[in-house]
């Protein structure tokens, strides 16, 4: 029910009075009509011509041999373990982006000095950075509304982990180079990523994960900062090139560390 303005006049008479300036108000804003243009439409055969860069939810971990961005979905219902075989540049850089969507990232390491300035410049808590020691990693509780990222720098031959991937907590495992583990954490990964490493290691992971000849002898070729990113059925180059804040934080991209 609108109520009349005290001053307004009453009665039916007074309702049948037009409004002063009311068609001039309207006609310029107020009450927003909107505009009138013809509708934009498409026919079916004009349809295959858009070209719209939508992907999954997450995180751009860099750009793909096309110079589209490549996102990396570690949000996720389900449990996903990823194996990283790399620097440890490229999975702090992976740390940050995550914990700036608002996630929680935890970090099981045994140099935790390296992750000190990462931790600083994000802070700690509910939407941050935190380090443990290996091994000592509290439960995390996550949820759709606080999901977890676990990164597992634990050096070349890493204990099963307490904490493992589930529903809303995905579980990161960085091996420096190829270990007597990797077969087995290969297996159980969803998503293997691998950067620079020696011809002998390549054939190895090219037997591991299914790469065809051209792909793993290309491996040891792999400049700084490219990744090879593979599931059970596609394979993907990226370049991750770092803002200048995760310069100034980091420095440039490096394999070595």
């Amino acid at each position: 029910m609108v109520s009349t303005p005290p001053a307004a006049a009453s009665g039916p008479a007074a309702s049948r009075q037009p409004v002063p300036g009311l068609r001039e108000r309207l006609r310029t804003g107020f009450g927003l009509l909107g505009p009138r243009h013809p509708r934009h439409t498409l026919s079916k055969d004009q349809i295959d011509t858009l070209a719209l860069p939508v992907g999954d939810d997450g995180v751009v971990v860099g750009v793909d041999s096309e110079g589209r961005p490549a996102v990396l979905g570690v949000n996720r219902p389900t449990p996903f373990d990823v194996l990283f075989i790399g620097g440890l540049w490229t999975a702090q850089v992976l740390a940050l982006r995550v914990a700036a969507t608002g996630a929680r990232v935890v970090v099981e390491t045994g140099r935790p000095a390296r992750w000190a300035q990462v931790v600083q410049a994000v802070g700690s808590g509910q939407a941050g950075i935190t380090v443990h020691d290996v091994g000592r990693v509290p439960p995390q509780g996550a949820t759709a509304a606080g999901p977890v990222l676990v990164i597992r720098d634990c050096g070349m031959r890493p204990p099963r982990g307490r904490v493992v991937s589930a529903p809303w907590q995905s579980v990161l495992t960085l091996l420096p180079y190829l270990s007597p583990v990797a077969p087995r954490l290969i297996r159980q990964a969803r998503l293997v990523g691998v950067q620079r490493i020696s011809p002998d290691e390549s054939v190895e992971v090219g037997r591991l994960t299914g790469l065809s000849r051209s792909e793993y002898e290309a491996l040891p070729t792999l400049a700084d900062g490219v990744t090879l990113w593979c599931t059970e059925r596609d394979r993907q180059y990226v370049m991750t090139h770092p803002t200048d804040t995760e310069t100034g934080l980091l420095g440039m991209p490096r394999r070595m560390d």
